[in-house]
């Protein structure tokens, strides 16, 4: 069963640690694990969602394992374990006003009498909502008009905010406390505090949001401000915004979107924001400021969709089937919203316009908007403050169980870097060469290379991977000209996080161009535990669910702690450019929701799974035929 002692669960892990180690795991770069998007009480949404407290210092001292209150109720909350990273990512927009305005008012002293009588009203606005507990509703109210097409939307879109004052002065502050906050916290080799902000473009309720980070510190991050939708709704200016402000600072910067699940199609398009057709020159600008994606988060799974891949058995995972916009509009999942359809479309981009816009590698992260970076399904403290809370989840707030709160989000995710070296610069250098993957809270460990002469003895080796660095690419890497006809070889290894449940399988998803040009897939199943599982058909038997439904415990004897494989692609052709990326899957184990049922006394209608398959995704390896 599952252990609760903090001290018999960190002897676990520490023992295990040492067991990688026999396993080869150890060479010139680490795991680290982190969370690259995470909300405060800077953000305006967060704000207003009852996070009137928790500050960027309180965000990195809970990802680096200190106890802190929690900004809703008050309570102590901790991490289990600490993170390796993380980045503040604050909504660019409106940074700090809602914050201000509601503690301060008029009180502001670098605005004009029209902008000082709109902040006593908004100040009123504001004070009544969030006192009576409508802050909620306040932020559904400013959302956008849906529109069916985000491209028609972005033609007449403005958010509609011209009650709230505008201050300047008070963004930049904002903006300073967040970047210093980050550097006092910044302790290289040992935590990074990475600076960034979140690109909150979404027009018509299509989600085009991006979260941008830089390995800068605060003295040359306050040399300017944040670029925010109020700039640019054009994902394209913020491209050219960020080649400006990378040459005036001399640091790096990238572009992370996320939540493409609920884009309506445009984040993956063939077409930009601007109804434009994608060139080889847009797809080479986007693929350099924006090399890794977001796969997986609380606000569900963007990895693809059973429409998308219906011979997938694991699909459809932590769906999430809601705009952000003002109203409800029937949720429509299309190609352009999700990874591994938008990986495909980027080999038929490719071959036509000889860049692929969509080589991209793949991480999760929390989208918290408490400050507090939880992605565990057994400490999962929620998205807002106020749905952290197992009574606010089953009032529901004026919601259905079905609805965008509560419940229907995901415990997920985290992060996972190849990096080497714990640092701002070796981390966005690892993102930029794609050696990066994603998990949806667990800390599954992966490794995967690939190349055109490896063998199971590579794998097998003391010395793997240092063995193989000269003959294969890692995860994220582009596989050398073919040396004849040989088909590619996939090392992969794979271990069970020690807190959490052992693995079911290993499968790789390939995306292949055909003869004709398009692209198609298929997920083979290459390594798992246990015995007589695989049928005719090259599927599994589904692994038995050991999760109590009294208490949320497992027996991870179904399970394995360790999967490795050496997998040659059988149905190889030389002349059909393919991709190829690792999921990694675990037994049965409870989700958040079933936990919280537990708790309110188990006669408890959450409309979600009681249980489910915690997963990791790697970043793909690309083959490009001659």
């Amino acid at each position: 069963m599952r252990q609760s002692n903090r001290g018999i669960k960190a002897c676990i892990f520490f023992a295990l640690n040492l067991v990688f180690s026999d396993f080869g795991w150890a060479d010139s770069k680490q795991l680290l694990w982190g969370d690259t998007h995470l909300h405060t009480t800077f953000s305006s949404d967060a704000f207003v969602n009852n996070n009137l407290a928790s500050t960027p210092n309180d965000a990195y001292r809970f990802a680096k394992g200190e106890p802190v209150l929690h900004p809703y109720n008050g309570v102590r909350v901790q991490l289990e374990r600490p993170l390796d990273f993380l980045v503040v990512s604050d909504h660019a927009e409106f940074m700090g006003v809602m914050r201000n305005t509601y503690f301060h008012g008029a009180d502001a002293a670098d605005i004009g009498w029209i902008d000082r009588l709109k902040a006593r009203v908004a100040t009123f606005v504001l004070r009544d909502a969030i006192d009576d507990g409508q802050g909620r509703k306040l932020f559904l109210d400013v959302l956008p008009t849906p529109f069916d097409d985000p491209i028609d939307a972005a033609k007449v879109w403005e958010i509609d905010l011209s009650w709230v004052p505008e201050q300047p002065r008070v963004e930049a502050d904002a903006w300073r406390q967040i970047t210093e906050a980050a550097d006092q916290h910044n302790q290289p080799g040992d935590f990074s505090a990475i600076i960034g902000w979140e690109y909150s473009s979404i027009p018509g309720g299509g989600n085009l949001h991006r979260v941008v980070m830089t390995d800068i510190d605060a003295t040359a991050a306050q040399t300017f401000i944040p670029f925010g939708l109020d700039q640019s709704i054009y994902p394209e200016d913020l491209w050219t915004w960020l080649d400006k402000t990378r040459k005036n600072t001399g640091g790096d910067f990238i572009a992370i979107p996320h939540n493409s699940n609920i884009s309506k199609g445009a984040m993956f398009s063939d077409r930009t924001l601007r109804g434009e057709p994608m060139t080889a020159a847009l797809a080479e600008i986007r693929q350099y400021w924006e090399p890794i994606v977001e796969i997986t988060q609380i606000k569900g799974d963007s990895e693809t969709h059973s429409l998308f891949s219906p011979e997938d058995a694991f699909a459809d995972f932590e769906n999430y089937p809601f705009y952000i916009q003002r109203g409800s509009t029937t949720y429509q999942p299309r190609r352009g919203d999700f990874i591994r359809p938008a990986l495909r479309r980027g080999l038929e981009l490719g071959a036509r316009l000889g860049s692929n816009p969509f080589q991209f590698g793949v991480i999760g992260s929390t989208d918290a908007h408490s400050a507090l970076s939880s992605a565990d399904e057994d400490n999962f403290l929620g998205k807002m403050a106020t749905d952290s809370i197992p009574a606010n989840k089953n009032r529901r707030l004026g919601d259905s169980a079905k609805s965008t709160f509560g419940w229907a989000m995901g415990a997920s995710g985290r992060a996972a870097i190849w990096a080497e070296e714990n640092s701002r610069a070796a981390i966005l250098a690892a993102m930029r060469r794609r050696e990066v993957y994603a998990t949806t809270g667990p800390r599954i460990g992966v490794r995967v290379y690939a190349g055109w002469n490896v063998t199971s003895a590579d794998l097998e080796d003391s010395g793997f991977p240092s063995n193989v660095l000269t003959r294969a690419v890692p995860m994220g890497g582009e596989l050398p000209d073919n040396p004849g006809e040989e088909a590619p070889t996939l090392l992969i290894e794979a271990t069970a996080d020690p807190l959490s449940g052992h693995l079911d399988r290993i499968q790789v998803v390939k995306g292949w161009l055909d003869a004709t040009g398009n692209s198609v897939e298929q997920v083979f199943n290459v390594a798992w535990a246990g015995n007589n599982r695989l049928l005719d058909d090259g599927s599994l038997t589904a692994i038995a669910s050991t999760v109590d439904l009294r208490t949320g415990g497992i027996d991870n004897s179904p399970g394995a702690a360790h999967l490795s494989v050496a997998w040659t692609d059988p149905w190889f052709d030389p002349l059909e450019s393919a991709f190829y990326y690792v999921r990694v899957l675990q037994i049965p184990t409870a989700r958040h929701s079933l936990y919280d049922k537990i708790a309110l006394g188990g006669e408890v209608e959450t409309s979600r799974p009681d249980t489910l398959q915690e997963r990791a995704y790697t970043s793909a390896i690309w083959y490009t035929a001659p």
